[in-house]
C-alpha cells in the first residue's frame, strides 16, 4: 500500500488541534479505522471526512462519544434505507406501464 493512502494520526491531531487520543477514542468505538505502519499510526485518507465530521459534532455541538456513536449508527441505517428506497423504486418502474 502506498503511503499517501493515510495520513499520520499524529500529523492530522496537529492539524485539527485535537488529542491523540480522541482518536484513540473513536478507533475503541470503531468510529474509525487506525492502521500501523511502520511503528506509526494512520488514519486511511478514506477516513479523514469522517473523523473531520466527529471533530466538529464533537467540538461544536459537545456530542460526547457516545452520542457521536449513536449519530454515525443512525446515519449510516439511513443511507442503508436510502439505498434500498432507490433498488425498491427501480423494480416499480419495470411494473409500470
Amino acid at each position: 500500500m502506498e503511503s499517501n493512502e493515510y495520513i499520520p494520526v499524529k500529523v492530522f491531531c496537529q492539524h485539527h488541534s485535537i488529542e491523540i487520543a480522541f482518536i484513540d477514542t473513536l478507533q475503541e468505538y470503531n468510529l474509525v479505522k487506525v492502521i500501523t505502519i511502520e511503528q506509526e499510526e494512520c488514519l486511511p485518507v478514506s477516513e479523514v471526512s469522517e473523523a473531520e465530521r466527529m471533530i466538529r459534532l464533537h467540538n461544536e455541538l459537545n456530542i460526547n462519544m457516545e452520542g457521536l456513536d449513536a449519530v454515525f449508527h443512525l446515519l449510516e441505517k439511513m443511507k442503508n434505507m436510502q439505498t434500498e428506497i432507490e433498488s425498491l423504486k427501480n423494480r416499480l418502474r419495470f411494473y409500470e406501464p
